[in-house]
């Protein structure tokens, strides 16, 4: 029996954030469709994260929290991107747990 409100964590239950590379994002919306509270398609076409209350984060670089009952859905955003743009890392020392510089 599985449960369903269980996530993975960095193994510490440390805060995490997650960011996009759009230089790399390929704009085919997995992301958005997996956890839409988190990324959204801009009118560019390209994917980009969201604040805590849902504004669009624009700026290079910008993370936003992985809050913890959508890790999943944002882990499985960063594992089935095409363009291997998305990363989740801790917030404390920065270090990428999930996407395509973890460790």
């Amino acid at each position: 029996m599985t449960v369903q409100n269980e996530a993975p964590t960095d193994g510490a239950g440390e805060a995490l954030e997650v960011w996009i590379d759009q230089d790399l994002c390929t704009g085919d919306g997995i992301c958005a469709q997996y956890a839409p509270e988190v990324f959204e398609l801009d009118i560019d076409g390209l994917a980009y994260v969201k604040s805590a209350d849902d504004e669009l984060l624009q700026e290079v670089g910008a993370t936003t929290p992985v809050p913890l009952p959508l890790l999943q859905d944002v882990v499985d955003s960063a594992k089935e991107c095409p363009g291997d743009c998305i990363h989740v890392r801790r917030v404390s020392d920065r270090v990428e747990v999930y996407g395509p510089d973890a460790e």
